[in-house]
């Protein structure tokens, strides 16, 4: 089950505040209110809603003023901020959009637009969020679930992998192959206090090792799938060329063509310190460029 979109409503006025978490409550929406732009910034160090309603004009920091800041702090930015005045000059709508806000509705509010509206940008904002995501994991087998375990979305070598293991699965079935459910969930319903970081499936004559990366936004958590088949190679790696395990590890990656940075995240090490790996795999194997290092790890694995 998909974890509620939380609102931030933020509105000096008891009546128009009572009556928009009452809306918004009712459409099963988890609303948290303030009633300053002081008390915005102060609640936004503490919670990341996934949308702000915003009141323009409020005593002390205004609406406008108060979005200034959200949209300087990097944290925040992302998070979309809709208008709410009773004003009708059109500067002031200029100058609501100049803040970095996505959207302007007039009071007296129609609750059919507002919910549109809502609904249309809390949906643009997950897109745009999964599409950092997926530029961010270019090329890694992996998978973002429910808090039931239930498939959101996938990368196209995490569908490759599933399809290995289940040639009958698609990703319409909204699901991971049955084989991999069980322990999927219990890495979506673990412990927060002592989560598991990873738990390895055996399924058809494959080891498969499903490791938590993150949580990818409210109700979605981030699972790197992988067939566990490097073993070999990096003992081979190790025996052949004096490497260590970590050396040779890193050598196995940088001869998929991987950078940098990408066996970082796979390695879970900073990119210097892949950096330094790679120049002691260098000066063991006799070699300057990442080029001859790959001929070599090639001729190895395949000798």
């Amino acid at each position: 089950m998909r974890a509620r979109d939380c609102i931030l409503v933020v509105d000096d006025n008891p009546e128009s505040l009572r009556f928009l978490v009452d809306t918004l409550e009712a459409e099963e929406m988890t609303v948290l209110i303030a009633r300053s732009g002081e008390a915005t910034l102060a609640l936004l160090r503490e919670v990341q809603p996934d949308l702000i309603l915003m009141d323009a004009i409020m005593p002390g920091i205004d609406g406008i003023e108060t979005t200034q800041a959200i949209k300087r702090t990097p944290k925040i930015a992302h998070i979309p901020v809709i208008f709410m005045t009773g004003l009708c000059d059109p500067g002031h709508v200029v100058t609501a959009f100049s803040t970095g806000g996505v959207d302007y509705v007039r009071k007296p509010v129609v609750i059919e637009e507002l919910l549109a509206r809502i609904r249309a940008h809390l949906a643009n904002a997950r897109t745009s969020h999964r599409s950092r995501l997926a530029l961010g994991f270019a090329g890694r087998s992996l998978v973002a679930l429910s808090d039931d375990a239930e498939l959101i979305w996938c990368t196209p070598q995490a569908e490759a992998l599933f399809v290995a293991i289940d040639p009958a699965w698609t990703p319409d079935r909204g699901a991971l192959p049955q084989a991999l459910a069980d322990a999927a969930y219990s890495l979506t319903a673990a412990d927060p206090v002592h989560p598991l970081a990873s738990v390895r499936v055996a399924v058809r004559q494959l080891e498969i090792d499903l490791t938590l990366v993150e949580m990818a936004g409210p109700g979605e958590t981030l699972i790197r799938v992988t067939e566990v088949c490097e073993d070999g190679k990096i003992t081979d790696l190790q025996k052949n060329g004096g490497l260590t395990r970590r050396e040779a590890e890193v050598l196995l990656w940088v001869s998929y063509g991987k950078t940098n940075k990408t066996v970082s995240e796979v390695l879970g090490i900073s990119p210097r310190t892949v950096n330094k790996h790679l120049e002691k795999v260098f000066r063991k194997l006799g070699v300057e460029t990442r080029a001859a290092a790959t001929a070599i790890a090639v001729r190895y694995l395949t000798d």
